[in-house]
C-alpha cells in the first residue's frame, strides 16, 4: 500500500468536488502545513470532529509509535491552511494540552472507538491539535 498515492488521489479527489473512494467527503479535512526543514508546503488529508467553530484533528498516526509528519512540521510552523467542505480557509494549530486535553481526548475516544485503539498500540500521548480559523 502507497500511502503516498492514495494520500495524492484522495487530495484531488476532494478538490475536485466528486465522491471520495472509502471516506466520507463530510469527515474529511485537508491540512497544508509548511515542512519543518524543508519549508515547502505538504498536505495530508485526515479525519477531523468539528467542536464549535474549532476543527479538532488527531495525530494517532493509527496507533504508530512516532507522531506523524504533519504535527511535527506544525509545532515549527502552527500556521496551516484548511480545506473543508467547500472552504479554504487559514488557521492556527494549537495541541491541546493538561485540562483542555483531557476532556476532548475522551469525547473523541467514546465518539471514535479506534483511537483507543491507537493509543493502546502506541503507549504514546496521542495529540489533539485544535484548529482555529485566523479572522
Amino acid at each position: 500500500m502507497d500511502v503516498r498515492e492514495i494520500n495524492r488521489r484522495v487530495i484531488e479527489q476532494f478538490r475536485s468536488g466528486g465522491e471520495i473512494e472509502g471516506m466520507h467527503r463530510d469527515r474529511l479535512v485537508l491540512l497544508t502545513t509548511v515542512g519543518a526543514r524543508s519549508g515547502r508546503p505538504h498536505t495530508t488529508p485526515m479525519m477531523y470532529h468539528r467542536d464549535g467553530d474549532r476543527l479538532l484533528v488527531i495525530a494517532s498516526n493509527a496507533g504508530a509509535a512516532k507522531h506523524p509528519d504533519w504535527y511535527h512540521n506544525l509545532l515549527a510552523n502552527p500556521r496551516v491552511t484548511v480545506e473543508v467542505g467547500d472552504e479554504t480557509y487559514e488557521a492556527v494549530a494549537t495541541p491541546a494540552e493538561g485540562a483542555e486535553r483531557a476532556p476532548l481526548w475522551t469525547m473523541l475516544k467514546e465518539t471514535y472507538p479506534f483511537f483507543a485503539d491507537h493509543e493502546e498500540k502506541s503507549q504514546r500521548v496521542i495529540p489533539v491539535v485544535v484548529l482555529t480559523r485566523i479572522r
